[in-house]
């Protein structure tokens, strides 16, 4: 045990004992008898099975271990979710009340889809450019792992000698898509070829987590030099004895597999492609649309879009070509370029960090409920800069110990025209999904599941609502600034067009791409990961404008109801104090929000 290991916070010392204390009702009760037992049971159970989220949480249990991918584990976390669902179904849903009832409403929602979601385990690309287990073991031990002591980086050393095993366990998985039909197209597997090769020949003094490693034992004190440079050499032991062999193994095993891909992008080349996009449709945005009637509303929206950009542009002198192609014209301009240098990308990371803390003064007028945590803004890695998105979040600690990220892309200078970057920061951070996560992972008095549960109609649709929301209250009057935010809820509208015409009308790569291109002016760059992304990752990019057009729906509904009585900030209450919810439940909470305070 290491020697600082009650040195933990009250509010961790007060977690520990808690989690020993519903591990004994599990003992003791196989249902417990009280609701919201079963819902931190259940936590419990699945945080038990899954040692990384301990660490996610702040916590330092099972400090050693990375979560098991084995198939055996696979199936034991599904016969634990048939368990929980029958468990859950075991309670009298009439008799709850308040937010038992709500609790129990969007856990038997997650449980279902996720029961849902097995039928369709061989459909998913568990690996893919833009992640797996090969760029996901970094992340996590870069941004999650501290070592405060050298009983921490022990700890750190025993999960390196783990990366064989998961990596192992990943290719297995991949092995059972390929025997299913599911094989990622030629175009995909060549760039994941490409970044494993990024991560494994470099030098080890220069491979990502040796730097990481050797930084945080050379930050360790009271630790003698010897003893640090022992750490030291046991990292590069496991790096040539296990990790460099464990890429090795990756990509030889994709180099295989590409000889059996296709340049086919859609899932409607797999077996059961149409049922499976159905399902993605349903899990993205916890809605009942089809395909084509997603489809149809992209083009909607585009054309709605469009016709706002089209005014402004001619307001400013701008006419005889397409939106699109004045919009990559725009960000061309050297007006609206940083330079090209490592001096002009920490420009961008220091104006976006200015543009947080301007918008972040005003928020006390529209919310009454502020996030704890801060957001830092940090460049991309390089390692896996080319495939990433252009901005990307990633949440603070449960214990307040670390804070949220905002992730910049500076891969491609022109990618970041300035009359873009609000709108970004904004989206990522203030007051957009920094606030909506934070806020969900401070919550108290409620089951600890909701501090975690995620629906990707809710978060991205709130996200892209907060770019709206910052516009409608004075944060990008001018002109061009308003154009980039036009620009971005226009690529949003573009998404329901080329996913639903990748995997629903089979549309090629490049003509989704071209449709993009032409139609945003969005650099080149940012397209190709776009609709890669959206290729890989089927359904997902919908969510952002179905869940934005459900939020400003029910808050024109709320406006409409109470008139004077109406407040902006009751409203934000509602949607973020509950936290993620499928957009079903959330017009049911404000529903409920409107008849209360008429009656009030």
């Amino acid at each position: 045990m290491k020697a600082n290991i009650w040195k933990y916070s009250k509010r961790t010392l007060l977690i520990l004992l808690l989690l020993l204390s519903l591990f004994l009702i599990n003992l003791i009760w196989f249902r417990p008898v009280f609701i919201n037992h079963f819902y931190e049971k259940i936590f419990v159970e699945f945080a038990l099975q899954n040692p990384q989220l301990f660490t996610g949480m702040g916590l330092k249990l099972y400090y050693g271990e990375l979560n098991d991918n084995s198939p055996e584990a696979n199936e034991k976390n599904y016969q634990l979710l048939v368990k929980d669902l029958q468990q859950l179904k075991e309670y009298d849903r009439e008799s709850l009340q308040g937010q038992e009832a709500l609790s129990y409403d969007i856990l038997e929602w997650f449980l279902n889809n996720q029961m849902d979601s097995h039928k369709y385990r061989f459909n998913n690309y568990s690996v893919t450019q833009r992640g797996g287990s090969y760029q996901g073991i970094i992340n996590f031990m870069v941004n999650m792992h501290k070592v405060d002591d050298v009983g921490d980086a022990e700890d750190y050393l025993s999960r390196i000698s783990q990366i064989g095993r998961v990596f192992d366990n990943t290719l297995l998985a991949v092995k059972e898509e390929q025997e299913n039909g599911v094989i990622p197209p030629d175009f995909i597997i060549k760039k994941i070829i490409e970044n494993l090769h990024n991560i494994r020949d470099p030098e080890l003094a220069d491979n990502v987590l040796v730097k990481d490693f050797n930084s945080k034992v050379d930050a360790l004190e009271g630790v003698d030099e010897e003893e640090k440079s022992a750490l030291k050499h046991q990292m590069l032991a496991q790096m040539n004895d296990v990790v460099q062999p464990a890429y090795d193994r990756y990509i030889a095993f994709y180099e295989n597999l590409q000889d059996n891909a296709t340049s086919d992008a859609g899932v409607w080349k797999f077996p059961n492609g149409a049922e499976y996009y159905q399902h993605r449709i349903t899990s993205m945005t916890t809605t009942q649309y089809t395909a084509e009637e997603l489809h149809t509303l992209g083009l909607s929206e585009v054309d709605r879009i469009l016709a706002e950009m089209r005014t402004i542009l001619d307001s400013e002198g701008y006419s005889g070509k397409t939106v699109g192609e004045h919009m990559k014209d725009l960000s061309e301009e050297p007006r609206f370029l940083y330079p090209d240098t490592d001096e002009g990308r920490r420009q961008i990371l220091e104006d976006y960090r200015k543009m947080i803390v301007e918008i972040g003064r005003g928020m006390d007028k529209l919310f009454e409920v502020l996030p704890k945590a801060d957001v830092e803004v940090r460049r991309v890695p390089k390692y896996r800069e080319k495939t990433a998105a252009g901005g990307s979040y990633q949440g603070p600690s449960m214990d307040g110990s670390r804070p949220g990220v905002f992730y910049a892309n500076l891969y491609d200078i022109k990618a970041t025209p300035k009359f873009s970057m609000k709108t970004l920061a904004y989206h990522e951070a203030t007051p957009g999904h920094h606030f909506q996560i934070a806020i969900k992972t401070e919550l108290e008095g409620l089951p600890t599941f909701r501090n975690f549960i995620g629906f990707t109609s809710y978060s991205e649709g709130w996200a892209l609502y907060a770019e709206r929301l910052a516009w409608e209250y004075g944060y990008q009057e001018e002109a061009y600034g308003n154009l980039g935010r036009l620009q971005a809820e226009l690529m949003r509208a573009v998404r329901l067009v080329v996913d639903t015409g990748l995997h629903h009308k089979r549309w090629t790569r490049e003509q989704a791409i071209d449709y993009m291109h032409a139609t945003t002016g969005l650099a080149m760059t940012d397209v190709e990961s776009e609709i890669e992304r959206y290729i890989v990752w089927p359904g997902q990019a919908l969510a952002y404008k179905v869940g934005m057009i459900k939020i400003m729906e029910l808050r024109e509904k709320s406006k409409n109801a109470l008139g004077d009585k109406y407040d902006i900030r009751e409203f934000h209450d509602v949607v973020l104090k509950n936290g993620a919810v499928p957009l079903t439940i959330l017009e049911r909470l404000v529903d409920e929000y409107i008849e209360g305070k008429l009656n009030s």
